[in-house]
C-alpha cells in the first residue's frame, strides 16, 4: 500500500497553514508552523514571489489532498465521484472525503489524527453497524454508526484522543458517546460547516483546465 512519507510538519510548512497532521502537537507552541511560519528548503524564506494562476491551483489541490491523507490517484478518483454527482463539484468533493471512514474516526476522536485514525481502521480497530471495516477509504453513510472495538476502546491512546476530541467539542454532523467509544453519522457536512481556508473552487478550476 502507497503511503506520503513526507514528514508530517514540513507537509504544514510547505502549504503555509496547519493541517492538524501530529495530532496534539499542532494545538502547542512546539507547532513548526508557529517556529517557522515560511516554507521549508533553502530559498524557504523568499518573500514577495508571485505565483501564476496554475501554481496557485496546484497548491490548494495539494493543501487538501495533505490534509485528508489522500494520494493523487486516490484524489483523482474521488474528484469523478464528486464531479458525477448533481450539485456543486467543490461541495461534493469536500463532502466526500469528511464520509471517508478515515475521515469520520478522526473527527469522532478514536485517534489524535487522521494518520492514527487509519491506522486504527487498518488494525480492524473500527466497527461500521456492527461490522468490522478495515477500508480507510470506506463510503460512510448517514446513519451509519461507528464505533472502536473494546479492545481498541480500552487502551489509554484512545482514551486520550476520545476525551481531547471531547474537550474541543465535536461537528455538528456527527453525534459521539464518548464513554462507548460510538458515535453516529448524521449527515454529509454542509460548506459552512467546514474550514474556511479551504478554497474547493480552486480543485474545480484546475481539473477544470
Amino acid at each position: 500500500m502507497a503511503r506520503n512519507l513526507d514528514p508530517k510538519c514540513r507537509q504544514c510548512r510547505r502549504e503555509g497553514e496547519k493541517l492538524f497532521l501530529k495530532g496534539e502537537k499542532c494545538f502547542t507552541d512546539k507547532c513548526a508552523i508557529e517556529r517557522r511560519a515560511y516554507a521549508p528548503g533553502q530559498h524557504g524564506q523568499r518573500s514577495g514571489q508571485r505565483m501564476s494562476g496554475y501554481g496557485v491551483q496546484l497548491r490548494e489541490k495539494q493543501k487538501i489532498r495533505r490534509l485528508y491523507g489522500v494520494l493523487e490517484r486516490q484524489f483523482r478518483k474521488v474528484y469523478a465521484e464528486a464531479d458525477r454527482r448533481r450539485g456543486q463539484t467543490g461541495e461534493n468533493l469536500l463532502q466526500l472525503l469528511e464520509g471517508r471512514l478515515d475521515a469520520v474516526a478522526y473527527r469522532m476522536g478514536f485517534g489524535v489524527s487522521r494518520a492514527e485514525s487509519r491506522q486504527i481502521v487498518r488494525h480492524n480497530g473500527v466497527l461500521v453497524n456492527g461490522q468490522r471495516v478495515n477500508i480507510p477509504s470506506y463510503n460512510v453513510r448517514p446513519g451509519d454508526v461507528i464505533e472502536v472495538t473494546e479492545a481498541v476502546r480500552g487502551t489509554l491512546r484512545v482514551k486520550a484522543a476520545l476525551e481531547a476530541a471531547e474537550s474541543r467539542g465535536f461537528p455538528e454532523w456527527i453525534e459521539v458517546d464518548v464513554k462507548a467509544g460510538k458515535g453516529v453519522f448524521k449527515a454529509y457536512p454542509q460548506r459552512s460547516e467546514l474550514p474556511a481556508t479551504l478554497n474547493e473552487g480552486l480543485v474545480v478550476e484546475l481539473y477544470s483546465r
